[in-house]
């Protein structure tokens, strides 16, 4: 099996005083995904007063581990720089995969609300946040498991 080749992607800028807008276009993939990154380093270095970060996803033509993961990345930045992220544009595709990976809540939440669902307890994928977790086994050593095999008819 081949794969095909991905397209390279494409950054373009728009800002004005509190919020840069980011137009993404091609593929958010392993090829390409640090890019992204880097580039929201740079932004958030250039504006320290950065209030919204929005990243146009309507170009996106496919996005991979390596891509949520950047998106991921991008939302720890933005978080820290104290700016909003929005994700415009998701296309169908994108919104499936941050379903399936959990993520469509977080990233799309404000971050003061992302704060506030996890200490509420709320979960919007698999109902267990951290303060609601089973508790870790004690420190001691962990029972074996005891396996009798018995041939029955």
């Amino acid at each position: 099996m081949t794969s095909l080749p991905s397209a390279p992607l494409g950054l373009t800028f728009t800002s004005s005083h509190e919020a840069v807008r980011v137009e993404l276009s091609g593929d958010l993939d392993h090829r390409h995904a640090d890019l992204l990154v880097e580039a929201v380093d740079r932004l958030l270095a250039a504006h320290p007063g950065l209030r919204d970060l929005r990243l146009d996803c309507t170009g996106l033509s496919a996005v991979d581990s390596s891509g949520l993961s950047a998106l991921l990345m991008v939302r720890r930045r933005t978080d820290r720089a104290g700016a909003g992220l929005h994700l415009d544009g998701r296309t169908v595709q994108l919104n499936r995969l941050l379903e399936i990976t959990c993520t469509l809540d977080h990233l799309t939440a404000p971050s003061a609300g992302a704060q506030g669902l996890r200490r509420t307890g709320g979960s919007a994928c698999g109902g267990q946040t951290e303060e609601n977790l089973p508790a870790a086994p004690s420190a001691g050593p962990e029972p074996r498991a005891r396996h009798d095999r018995r041939d029955t008819p």
